[in-house]
């Protein structure tokens, strides 16, 4: 049975020609095109989260296993539950603390390792040296993969591959010699594939369209039984902690769930359009302003390639399309309330499927010579490797990641709100950026706080005000309450603004201003001598200078 499936996977390759030491070329090329993003800065979207604003989290290694019991973002108050990933951060920052380059070292070396495990992979499928080389020399400096490599929170992709990558590896070897010692492998990194993504609580299915169709083992085959039983142990395993977590479970609407997945469908097609012509790449991308013309013309292409193809393997095309799916279903279910963004780095996975088709069309069933062949495909990857530099270079610093963002989605409130943050030395552009965000979606999240900064700036205290206090109602943003103090200053209120003081530095409590300000307000309008001393005293243990003047006024206070 294998020796049939590698006569039908594989193109025929001369004696004469070969590619020595294809994994260090593999190595070479994802150095060489990603070396330089080692030196990038901030993006601003969530890498300063995991890094800069959780960094007394990550201090404490004791938090490797609390991970497992809280969410991504916020222990309580979260959607997401990705414990691996927050380990991963834990122990990026226990070597490189805040220096960010550490963290593109890192991201660097789990995509070279992805690559090294999908070459391994497509000999596993039975895909002969060569065109598994270049077939995984396309995966390596893909452009549209980019994102997942740069992007520091993008390793949460390539961190569940380096997983799943395994798990088929092993699972394969399984279903070909029955060995206890690979089904035990294959199920220790499909549960840590589990509790890395969500998404992997479908990889089982992307496997079982491989043995089936490019392995052919039969669905009721005791291998494959023993195999379900342990896919269903480690959900169980999963959903189990998970329980245990202290998320708040939010109560999604089924009905707009599936109204909403009805409205992503267009997204199939405009992935496609970005693996096969990958010309319009978004650091941000959006539904509404991602073009449909390059996914036509991409499925075209590919279904032209597939018909003029040599003795193609049906069942492989129909399995690399099932890969695709699979992995690319979660996508289409994430509501609209929750993330309305098409981010690239998700085809990381599902572009595998797409490779995988591409090994029974007229790029490599044809009848060229193997120097040939490599020629077009390093071709090919020589051009998508220039796209891939250029596009990372939209990902070097937060002004050029959000400017990017605001050009290509300017339908994106999000984006726009974020570059009119950054921009420093011209308010009226910053303040026609808020207006046109606040224009397309008035309950943005941060974006209250934003036009709340701008009304304070045109002395519109009382606007902002309102703003502000909009802003805690939607996020409970922790910087509306420094501003807010600010608010009830200027009205007068003391106790009030006190109070937004207090609860401030509940959340930030080494801010200078934000502990002067208390401490003045303590000293000087609400004379309160205890709170007073209290708040000198918690100045000194947190390291912030107290002036002296007002630490002798304080001690004089009746």
């Amino acid at each position: 049975m294998s020796k049939k499936i590698v006569q039908e996977t594989t193109i025929p390759t001369e004696k004469t020609f070969q590619i020595k030491l294809p994994l260090l070329w593999l190595a070479v090329a994802v150095f060489g095109l990603y070396f330089a993003s080692i030196n990038f800065d901030f993006t601003e979207l969530d890498d300063s989260i995991f890094i800069k604003e959780l960094s007394f989290y990550n201090e404490d290694m004791t938090n490797l296993v609390t991970s497992f019991q809280r969410g991504v973002f916020h222990p309580t108050n979260d959607t997401y539950y990705r414990p691996i990933f927050l380990d991963a951060m834990i122990l990026n920052y226990h070597y490189n603390e805040m220096d960010i380059a550490g963290y593109h070292w890192v991201n660097l070396l789990l995509h070279l390792g992805c690559v090294l495990l999908l070459f391994k992979l497509f000999r596993k499928l039975g895909i002969e040296t060569l065109p598994s080389f270049l077939l995984t020399l396309l995966f390596a400096i893909h452009p549209v993969l980019s994102q997942a490599v740069v992007w520091i929170p993008g390793r949460n992709d390539t961190l569940m591959t380096i997983f799943l990558l395994p798990y088929f590896i092993y699972s394969l070897d399984y279903a070909e010699s029955g060995k206890i010692k690979s089904l035990v492998l294959a199920t220790f990194f499909l549960v840590c594939g589990f509790f890395t993504k969500e998404t992997a609580l479908i990889s089982p299915a992307a496997l079982w369209l491989l043995l089936i169709f490019i392995k052919e083992m039969k669905w009721l085959d005791k291998k494959m039984l023993v195999q379900y039983a342990a896919w269903i142990g480690g959900a169980i395993l999963y959903f189990i902690v998970r329980s245990q977590a202290t998320l708040q479970h939010n109560k999604l609407n089924p009905a707009q769930i599936f109204h909403d997945c009805f409205r992503r469908l267009p997204l199939l097609i405009q992935y496609i359009g970005k693996i096969i012509l990958p010309f319009n790449l978004n650091v941000f991308p959006i539904l509404e302003d991602t073009v449909y013309y390059y996914g036509i013309a991409a499925i075209v292409i590919l279904v032209a390639i597939i018909f003029l193809a040599k003795n193609k393997n049906i069942k492989t095309i129909l399995a690399g399309f099932g890969v695709f799916l699979v992995f690319l279903v979660p996508v289409l279910f994430v509501p609209n309330s929750l993330n309305e963004q098409t981010f690239e780095h998700r085809l990381y996975l599902p572009i595998i499927g797409i490779l995988i088709v591409l090994s029974q069309t007229a790029l490599f069933k044809n009848n060229w010579k193997p120097m040939q062949l490599t020629a077009v495909v390093v071709g090919i990857c020589a051009v998508f490797s220039v796209i891939n530099f250029r596009h990372q270079q939209n990902f070097k610093d937060a002004f050029t990641f959000w400017s990017s963002a605001a050009e290509n989605s300017p339908h994106s409130a999000y984006a726009l709100m974020m570059y009119a943050a950054r921009i420093k030395d011209d308010k009226p552009k910053q303040y026609e950026f808020v207006h046109k965000a606040y224009a397309l979606n008035p309950n943005e999240k941060y974006l209250n706080y934003y036009y709340g900064l701008m009304m304070q700036e045109k002395d519109s205290m009382k606007e902002a005000e309102l703003h502000f206090l909009k802003e805690q109602k939607v996020s409970d943003y922790y910087e509306c309450d420094f501003y807010l103090a600010r608010c009830d200053f200027n009205k007068k209120d003391f106790p009030t603004a006190a109070k937004h003081l207090e609860r401030y530095l509940t959340r930030d409590s080494l801010n200078p201003q934000a502990n002067n300000n208390l401490m003045l307000l303590y000293i000087t309008e609400l004379k309160n001598k205890q709170k007073a001393q209290e708040q000198i005293l918690r100045m000194k243990y947190r390291g912030i200078q107290v002036p002296p003047n007002m630490e002798q006024q304080a001690n004089a206070m009746p």
